[in-house]
């Protein structure tokens, strides 16, 4: 996997396939909106295991370009977890009209 791509540390979204022992096993996630928040819509709530043999996800895109992280629709945090049911990205942060 590419070193410049964010890694995913940990994962609380119990429900999806790709999480196996809070840890993502999707090679490569996207970021987008869901209501106000950053979630994974890799999210694949299904009675199946998904993904690698083993954990170690990252994010590919992200689609919160208002998010401080963001550069050229790619995540520039080192690492983010992955938090909640809903799996919400827990370095999402709207960047003060001043930075932008």
């Amino acid at each position: 996997m590419n070193d410049n791509l964010t890694r995913i540390t940990s994962c609380t979204a119990t429900a999806c396939s790709f999480n196996h022992d809070s840890g993502c096993s999707a090679p490569a996630i996207t970021m987008g909106r869901r209501e106000d928040t950053a979630s994974c819509t890799t999210f694949v709530a299904l009675d199946a295991d998904g993904g690698l043999p083993v954990v170690g996800g990252h994010v590919a895109a992200c689609q919160m370009t208002e998010c401080v992280h963001n550069r050229n629709l790619m995540c520039t945090s080192n690492a983010i977890t992955v938090n909640g049911s809903t799996a919400q990205c827990s370095m999402f942060e709207v960047a003060s009209a001043a930075a932008a």
